[in-house]
């Protein structure tokens, strides 16, 4: 069953490719939903997915790109939201 999470990221994250390692990473694990930076340093990620390909994501997200330093990530279930691909909003 398909749900919706939104991951914070936070660390050195933003100018070390974290958005587009993000989104090869839901694409090879088959997540559609979008990443972006915000203004405070941090990376936010909308994933829809089934509950183990998040949790890989999720994984995923504490090592980041080789160039990251991650300090924390915040997972957190959100009302469901559908996506046909996954994307990097700018």
């Amino acid at each position: 069953m398909q749900q919706t999470v939104s991951i914070l990221v936070k660390g050195k994250v933003q100018g070390v490719f974290y958005r587009q390692s993000t989104k090869e990473t839901a694409i090879r694990l088959g997540i559609t939903g979008e990443v972006k930076n915000l203004a405070d340093g941090t990376v936010q990620i909308i994933a829809t997915g089934t509950e183990t390909q998040l949790k890989d994501l999720a994984n995923w997200c504490h090592k980041g790109p080789s160039r990251a330093v991650v300090t924390g990530v915040i997972v957190e279930k959100i009302p469901a939201r559908f996506f046909s691909s996954f994307s990097i909003v700018r």
